[in-house]
């Protein structure tokens, strides 16, 4: 089980907040964009010719940073749990969305997966089957970040960069791990091949 239940955590902000980054639960929109910079630098190379799969996409905030960046990839495809997020990130974006549960639904395969917060309240057993899956399904590899930090009491879940590291030596054919661009936060991409 998740630290809370996903669904009323988000419906809960988004009540509070509207279609906003805190109604997402991220401290500002600021802090948003500042992990997706670092996905954009990690991928902006490749996104010309890649379909990309945004896991716990929320609002379609990731698609339309990288759309105000000139950088869009060659096919978006947004997953979320959120029924509300999924309509509003549509209606905003026009591009193709899925209720998916990425730890039990069947993944599409996609050349990149990318996950920007999604496993912050997740349990250390989900988080690690998110990324098997995630990596799983990527044909090139898998960025996501996470909060930094020793684990501890409370809604979210934080991890260090080495446990990661450690945990995804067994099956990734490459692990880069990027800190320093935010206190608190660490960013992995697994690669599946030299890119």
């Amino acid at each position: 089980m998740p630290r809370i239940n996903n669904k009323t955590f988000y419906e809960n902000a988004i009540k509070r907040y509207g279609c906003t980054a805190k109604g997402l639960n991220w401290n500002s929109k600021q802090s948003q964009h500042t992990r997706f910079e670092v996905i954009h630098e990690l991928l902006d190379a490749h996104l010309p010719s890649s379909t990309v799969i945004d896991a716990g996409c929320g609002f379609g905030d990731l698609y339309l940073y990288l759309q105000q960046k000139g950088s869009l990839p060659r096919k978006y495809i947004g997953y979320d749990m959120l029924q509300e997020a999924l309509f509003v990130a549509q209606k905003r974006t026009k591009q193709q969305f899925a209720h998916k549960d990425i730890l039990n639904d069947e993944l599409e395969f996609a050349d990149f997966y990318v996950a920007s917060g999604s496993m912050n309240i997740l349990n250390r057993f989900e988080t690690f089957l998110f990324i098997r899956r995630c990596y799983e399904a990527s044909k090139k590899g898998f960025v996501f970040n996470l909060l930094r930090g020793e684990e501890k009491e409370g809604h979210f879940n934080y991890f260090l960069p080495e446990e990661i590291e450690a945990h995804v030596n067994d099956f990734a054919y490459d692990v880069e791990i990027y800190e320093g661009y935010m206190e608190g936060d660490f960013t992995v991409f697994l690669k599946k091949e030299d890119l």
